[in-house]
C-alpha cells in the first residue's frame, strides 16, 4: 500500500509555483519588535471619511445581497465617465466593464480568459510578483524581458520583437511599476502597441498606480488610438489610489467579447465584487480627487526624501516617477539582495524586499515602499546609514 501524502495530490502547476520572495522576510518581521517595513505595497492612509461613510450607508440601508455579476450599473457608468474625462477613453458600461475582487482578480479573469495551454506572455521585468504566477496558473508560459536602471526601467520594443514566437498570445506592461516606480515614455507605448497591432496580439496593461504620479502624465495605454483600444485589456482598481486596499475592489474593461469570457469566469468563481465596497468606490470616483491629491502630495514629500537619502548612502537610485517604491542598487555593500535584505531585517529592524523576488532584472537591488510616515522613512535611513557605514 502506497504511504499517504497530500503534496502528492497537489497539480503540477501549483506544486511548482515559487513561493512570493517577499513573504518570508514580512513574515519573520512581523515576530520581531521595533520594526519599520518599507517592504508593504499598501498606503498607510485610512479610506477617505466620505468614502466610509458611503459604504455605512450601505450597510444600513441592508445593501447586503449580490449585484450583478458584472457589477453595479451605477459604479460602471461612474468609471466609464471617469475614464472618458481623465484619458478621452470611452468604454461602453453594458459590455465593456467588469467590476472584480481587487485588480488581482482582473489579472486572474483576464489570463484565464485569455490563455490556452502552452500560449505565451511577453513581461517586461522587474514586475510585481503575481504576473508570472496567474499566466502559470492559467496554463500559459511567461516570457520576461528583463529592462535595467540605465534605461530607466524603460521596456525596450526591440526586446519585445525578439521575444515573440509563433505562441505568443499577449504582451503584458505595468506601468507606473511596482518595483520600480518607473513610468512608461508615450513613444515606448506607442511602439509596443505598433508591436501588438502588427503581430495581431492582445496588450494586458496594469494601470492600478495610474494616479500616483509625479512630475509626469500617466500615459493610458487604450488612449493611444481606437486599434489599440480594440486589443487592449485595462486593468485598474481603487486600492492604491484611494487607500481602499481591505475593500477589495477593481475592475478590466476591454473590447466586449473578452469581457464577456471574463464575466463567465467571474460569475462561477466570485459572482460578484462586494456590494458595500461597490457603492464606496462610486463615492471614491465622484468626489475623492481632493483626497488623491492631498496623499500625492505627501507621497511625493517621502519620494524626495527617501531618493535622496539611499543616494547619499551610495545605494544609487534612480528617480521613481509613478507608485509609492524606490529601487535602490545595493552593490556598494557588497552583498547580493537576499543577504542584504535579511541582514538589515536582523540587525537593524528596517524591512525592504528583495530585488530578485520581481523578477530577472531585479537582482542586486531591493524595494523600499515610502507608503509610510515620513518620520518613519526618516529613521529607516537612519538606521540604514549605520548599516552602510558597517558594510558599504
Amino acid at each position: 500500500m502506497q504511504e499517504f501524502s497530500d503534496v502528492r495530490y497537489l497539480s503540477k502547476r501549483v506544486s511548482g509555483l515559487k513561493p512570493s520572495g517577499i513573504r518570508k522576510f514580512f513574515d519573520i518581521a512581523a515576530t520581531m519588535k521595533d520594526v519599520i517595513s518599507l517592504g508593504i505595497g499598501e498606503p498607510d492612509f485610512t479610506t477617505p471619511k466620505p468614502i466610509m461613510d458611503a459604504g455605512r450607508r450601505a450597510l444600513d440601508a441592508g445593501e447586503t445581497h449580490y449585484t450583478s455579476n458584472a457589477g453595479k450599473l451605477e459604479l460602471r457608468q461612474a468609471l466609464t465617465d471617469h475614464l472618458l474625462k481623465l484619458y478621452g477613453v470611452k468604454y461602453d458600461p453594458l459590455g465593456e466593464v467588469v467590476i472584480t475582487v481587487g485588480v488581482s482578480e482582473a489579472l486572474y479573469l483576464a489570463m484565464t480568459a485569455l490563455l490556452d495551454p502552452g500560449d505565451e506572455v511577453i513581461i517586461p521585468t522587474p514586475c510585481f510578483v503575481s504576473y508570472q504566477a496567474e499566466v502559470i496558473l492559467a496554463g500559459g508560459v511567461p516570457v520576461e524581458i528583463p529592462s535595467r536602471m540605465e534605461d530607466n526601467f524603460q521596456l525596450d520594443p526591440d526586446r519585445v520583437r525578439a521575444a515573440i514566437t509563433p505562441r505568443t498570445k499577449v504582451i503584458f506592461v505595468g506601468y507606473p511599476s511596482n518595483p520600480t516606480g518607473a513610468v512608461a515614455a508615450r513613444e515606448t507605448l506607442n511602439e509596443v502597441a505598433k508591436i501588438a497591432d502588427e503581430r495581431d496580439l492582445i496588450l494586458i496593461s496594469d494601470e492600478i498606480y495610474d494616479r500616483l504620479v509625479y512630475d509626469f502624465q500617466h500615459v493610458c495605454v487604450p488612449a493611444l488610438g481606437e486599434s489599440i483600444q480594440k486589443r487592449t485589456v485595462l486593468l485598474g482598481g481603487f486600492s492604491k489610489d484611494y487607500a481602499m486596499t481591505g475593500w477589495r475592489i477593481g475592475y478590466a474593461a476591454g473590447p466586449a467579447e473578452i469581457i464577456k469570457g471574463m464575466v463567465r469566469i467571474h460569475q462561477y468563481t466570485i459572482m460578484s465584487a462586494p456590494t458595500i465596497a461597490q457603492e464606496a468606490a462610486i463615492q471614491a470616483l465622484l468626489n475623492g480627487e481632493q483626497y488623491v491629491q492631498e496623499m500625492v502630495a505627501e507621497y511625493d514629500r517621502r519620494r524626495r526624501l527617501i531618493v535622496a537619502g539611499l543616494n547619499r548612502l551610495g545605494l544609487t537610485t534612480f528617480e521613481p516617477r509613478g507608485a509609492f517604491y524606490a529601487f535602490p542598487r545595493i552593490t556598494a555593500s557588497g552583498m547580493e539582495d537576499e543577504t542584504f535584505a535579511e541582514k538589515l531585517l536582523h540587525e537593524e529592524h528596517v524591512a525592504v524586499a528583495p530585488g530578485n523576488a520581481f523578477g530577472a532584472g531585479g537582482e542586486g537591488f531591493v524595494r523600499c515602499s515610502y507608503a509610510t510616515a515620513y518620520e518613519k522613512v526618516e529613521e529607516a535611513l537612519r538606521r540604514m546609514e549605520k548599516f552602510m557605514n558597517r558594510y558599504g
